[in-house]
């Protein structure tokens, strides 16, 4: 089979290398899949680079959610051969390949509804963002929810399933382009922040009272800015740092706000609580066939073009999820 291989650290244009290799062996608890579909992340590039803090030994393939179908499996599990799937393959062995073998606590089944490009982007950010919103904040029908960079993976999984929950949206993203992706994605007010101060029309749009929820994928200044806008008795959720930079928390503002700032590490949570996972997976399958949610593609690269697509994606130019056909 064909597979992208990292056999030295580097920009991904230059080590990449695809080769013809064995096929996997299926492992005893672990499903065989045929790859239809990989859906690229900003951590791939780091992972190329050696920059991520997960750092498996060389060689190894890079794409961490695939969407495919099943061709092998241990007698009595779950799933049936021909079963269409979408999975989580760990690393050294990632889903850039024409088949990889998971571990069956890492395959999810999915609707025939949904297309391979949907699921293979759908797990991480929609998953990250139903934890983020309905665990982490306890979203409420009717309250304000502000998202930060609202034309990305996660953010364009939040302003969706704000909606879903009721609430109020308002969202922020950069260029006419970016902008006119959030309105189409539901958000109630959208904010372009290279010509306009979220903070002034937050306040504005809430009557000074600020919103009762703030998605931050960003961090650094526009997390210090969210300060500033956060309603009495909102929550704060820090989903990473995409700006570059980690803020500081003035505890004093903290208190004087009566406001929390919450963390979201989805992965954590996906290891200590597999069966909630499995249930929120059920939920969000649910919300898609209600055309609630529907994961946004930006591009669809030929296998072969993976380099390209990787960096591209490194621009920061694209919204949504980059995703590879196999």
């Amino acid at each position: 089979m064909k597979s992208w291989l990292v056999k030295e650290l580097g920009e991904p244009s230059d080590v990449l290398r695809m080769e013809n290799v064995e096929n996997p062996e299926r492992g005893e608890n672990e499903v065989l899949i045929q790859v239809r579909s990989v859906a690229l992340n900003f951590f791939d590039i780091l992972l190329c680079q050696g920059k991520y803090q997960e750092k498996p030994p060389l060689p190894f393939s890079i794409g961490s959610e695939v969407s495919g179908i099943v061709v092998q499996v241990k007698e009595g599990s779950k799933f049936k051969e021909g079963q269409r799937v979408l999975a989580l393959p760990q690393k050294p062995h990632g889903g850039l390949a024409e088949y990889v073998s998971v571990d069956e606590a890492s395959v999810y089944p999915i609707p025939e509804s949904m297309s391979w490009n949907e699921a293979a982007s759908m797990f991480i950010t929609y998953h990250t963002t139903y934890y983020a919103l309905f665990n982490r904040a306890n979203i409420q029908k009717g309250e304000v929810l502000l998202v930060h960079a609202g034309a990305g993976g996660v953010g364009s999984a939040a302003i969706q399933l704000g909606k879903a929950a009721g609430a109020y949206v308002i969202a922020t993203a950069g260029g006419s382009e970016k902008t006119e992706i959030c309105r189409q994605l539901g958000a109630d007010v959208v904010i372009d922040y290279l010509t306009e101060d979220f903070v002034e029309v937050v306040k504005r749009e809430t009557d000074g009272k600020g919103a009762d929820v703030i998605y931050d994928p960003v961090g650094g200044d526009v997390f210090d800015r969210s300060r500033k806008c956060i309603a009495f008795d909102g929550r704060i959720l820090v989903i990473g740092f995409a700006g570059g930079q980690i803020p500081s928390i003035p505890a004093n503002h903290v208190l004087v706000k009566n406001y929390s700032v919450v963390g979201v590490h989805w992965g954590y949570f996906n290891r200590l609580y597999p069966e909630k996972v499995n249930q929120e997976h059920e939920e969000l399958i649910s919300l898609y066939e209600q055309g609630k949610i529907k994961p946004l593609i930006y591009k669809e690269f030929d296998f072969q073009d993976v380099p390209d697509a990787l960096n591209l994606l490194a621009t920061r130019k694209t919204w949504g999820k980059v995703v590879v056909k196999v």
